[in-house]
């Protein structure tokens, strides 16, 4: 019986794509695979010629040999198809575990990458405006430098487990599908260890407390995360490490608030200051600064400093402080301070209103002052 052509056999055109020879070979490894059509020799067949053309087209030689010969070509090179369903489970192991969640066969277990840690870390509210160095004792786990990550005694190796062959696999049937998965003696590495290193009790990792020095950037906010790269559990099987996330904290401060990369704060003036105008020391992240309130400023009024406020990310400009004027009104008043109130209305309703500013400037002492 001849064969047929490769291309037919996928249902594919000539010039098709790698991408399109393997998908193509995907569907029909599906439709008849051999626990999905147990009494079906046909269906065998046709999953045996599928993986045949498979084999050919996806190499690019045999393909260019085949485009060129034809089936000649192929069995004049020494290939003349699968023997068995076994024989295509482990040259296309990669394929079958796309569909059931496994390793190629034959292949051992892949790297896998170590998982990530977290660290919270809280920093005051002045450290996160300012920016700020921080040493870091992190617990961890770190490849064993006894057995360089192996597991197994200086001087020994790892041995090819005998009850996969070294796959880190065993195949097994469930309803129509027969899957791989990780061997139950050797976990799905491959190989047993004999003589387990005294260091590590052959686990090939240990449990340390790394001191790392982490540079919290000024102007960081509350649930920003530091990112620091290879930090983490160490990968298994040749993987890389994890990362370790640093999720910073900001405490709370008892004279600033944050609005984006603006500081806001309060000053309190008494209402004398406010009708006269008068200068003050405001508090900011370093020193404090003068400023001068206006005259005639009314309670609840925001001034704005420039470029005082919080840094942005990774940018030399900062935000504005906001200052908001808060006026203090008396509770208790002396009765001298009391006529020079009164005194002081009857200014304002007579006018103008120089008059009262006058009154102010000599009486402002005395109103304040006075018990």
């Amino acid at each position: 019986m001849s064969k047929r052509d490769y291309y037919e056999v996928l249902g594919i055109p000539r010039e098709a794509s790698s991408d399109e020879i393997k998908k193509a070979y995907r569907k029909l490894a599906m439709k008849y695979h051999p626990d999905r059509n147990p009494d079906d020799p046909e269906a065998e067949s046709l999953f045996k010629e599928a993986a045949e053309a498979y084999e050919v087209l996806r190499d690019a030689d045999k393909r260019a040999r085949y485009d060129r010969f034809g089936h000649a070509g192929m069995e004049n090179n020494g290939f003349n198809g699968f023997h068995s369903n076994d024989d295509i489970f482990s040259a296309f192991g990669d394929i079958f575990g796309d569909f059931f969640g496994f390793g190629g066969a034959g292949q051992g277990p892949r790297p896998q990458a170590g998982n990530d840690l977290r660290y919270n870390l809280t920093v005051s509210f002045r450290d996160a405006a300012k920016g700020k160095e921080i040493t870091l004792n992190i617990p961890k786990k770190e490849v064993c430098d006894a057995c360089s990550g192996t597991g197994a005694e200086a001087g020994t190796s790892p041995q090819r487990c005998e009850h996969c062959n070294g796959q880190g696999q065993v195949y097994q049937t469930q309803g129509f599908f027969r899957i791989a998965v990780a061997c139950p003696v050797c976990h799905g590495r491959g190989e047993v260890i004999t003589h387990p290193c005294s260091k590590c009790r052959g686990r090939g990792s240990v449990s340390v407390n790394k001191e790392l020095k982490v540079r919290v950037p000024a102007g960081v906010d509350n649930g920003s995360r530091l990112r620091l790269r290879g930090e983490g559990e160490p990968g298994e099987n040749g993987g890389p490490a994890g990362d370790l996330y640093v999720v910073i904290y900001v405490e709370e401060d008892k004279v600033f608030k944050r609005q984006g990369q603006e500081l806001i704060t309060s000053a309190d003036i008494s209402f004398v200051q406010a009708a006269l105008g008068i200068r003050i020391d405001i508090p900011t992240l370093d020193d404090p600064v003068p400023m001068d309130i206006p005259k005639g400023t009314q309670s609840g009024t925001v001034l704005r400093l420039k470029g005082m406020g919080i840094p942005y990310l990774n940018n030399n400009h900062k935000g504005d402080l906001l200052v908001e004027i808060n006026v203090f009104t008396p509770v208790r008043l002396s009765k001298r301070q009391e006529e020079l109130l009164r005194e002081f209305e009857q200014l304002d309703k007579e006018k103008p209103m120089e008059k009262v500013k006058g009154f102010f400037r000599k009486k402002a002492k005395k109103v304040m002052g006075e018990d």
